[in-house]
């Protein structure tokens, strides 16, 4: 009697692979972005919870790795191609599950892009993985907001990098 056949497992999803939404293309930094992407990295209202402007050293190893590089997604608005932030995705970054970071430039605050970009690649995230987890800065109401609308849930809070953290999650399904 022949052997039952393999099941074949589920295709594993590219948490690189470009990614559309309504009004957002989400997809690897490239070249031309840099400019946009170095405004992240040195905008004191972006860095106010993320421990502040980064350093002009550290600047230029970033711009140095960030192009191409797995898991970064900028955020592109699809009517003209303007760059508005990043989303990044590191899978078993904190204790094995996957997580999901993001900035925004202040001008694109209030526009509802996190909550777009944010939610297609934590949609996309749970396709494959069991979980997702985000962080933030305890004193960082806006970003906490918009993870409890996506359906993140407050998991754990502690002080890490001298500062409160709260940490949500998301499980699949």
């Amino acid at each position: 009697m022949p052997a039952p056949p393999t099941p074949t497992p589920p295709p594993v999803v590219d948490p690189a692979a470009p990614l559309a939404t309504d009004r957002l293309l989400l997809r690897p930094v490239r070249r031309g972005d840099l400019a946009a992407v170095t405004r992240l990295w040195t905008d004191p209202e972006v860095r106010h919870h993320l421990g502040g402007p980064v350093t002009e050293p550290v600047i230029r190893i970033r711009q140095s790795r960030i192009v191409g590089a797995p898991g970064c997604h900028a955020v592109v608005r699809a009517e003209d191609g303007v760059v508005l932030g990043l989303v990044t995705v590191e899978p078993g970054a904190r204790n094995g599950e996957t997580e999901v970071s993001y900035q925004f430039l202040p001008e694109h605050w209030g526009n509802g892009y996190a909550r777009e970009a944010v939610g297609a690649v934590v949609g996309r995230v749970l396709e494959d993985a069991p979980s997702v987890v985000a962080l933030t800065q305890e004193a960082n109401h806006r970003s906490r907001r918009l993870l409890e609308a996506l359906g993140l849930e407050h998991v754990e809070s502690f002080v890490e990098w001298d500062a409160h953290q709260v940490l949500y999650r998301l499980r699949r399904g």
